[in-house]
């Protein structure tokens, strides 16, 4: 039993490890991509009908992308915190452990696989 335990300690610390390279990847990513969700000069003297359009659509697309990696933190958030509390690779939803291959694949993940197709339908 101690070496089950050991191994999940060690899958914990790889999978921390994952959650905060992730987290500073996305933090990196935020810091390029906030100048490209400012608002768009609409001068039209300046700039043409279809630049503005893509002005515009370059904007909405950037506003989304930081909605979504905002998102993404708050939930690696939840994860490391939900490791130090001891609640880590638990489903928020029934409370059954959440496969250890999820969450290599997804380290933020909250629901196990069950809980997570009923929910999408």
């Amino acid at each position: 039993m101690i070496g089950v335990v050991e191994n999940l300690e060690v899958d914990d610390e790889r999978l921390r490890a994952l959650l905060i390279g992730r987290r500073d990847e996305l933090l990196a990513t935020a810091a390029a991509g906030d100048d490209a969700a400012m608002a768009v000069e609409l001068d039209q003297q300046r700039v043409g009908r279809l630049s503005r359009m893509d002005a515009l659509q370059s904007q909405a697309m950037s506003v989304e992308a930081k909605r979504r990696r905002e998102q993404e933190l708050r939930r690696i958030s939840g994860a490391l915190q939900r490791l130090e509390d001891g609640g880590y690779g638990d489903c928020d939803n029934c409370g059954e452990p959440i496969a250890r291959r999820r969450l290599e694949v997804n380290p933020a993940a909250t629901l196990c696989i069950g809980c997570a197709g009923r929910a999408e339908s």
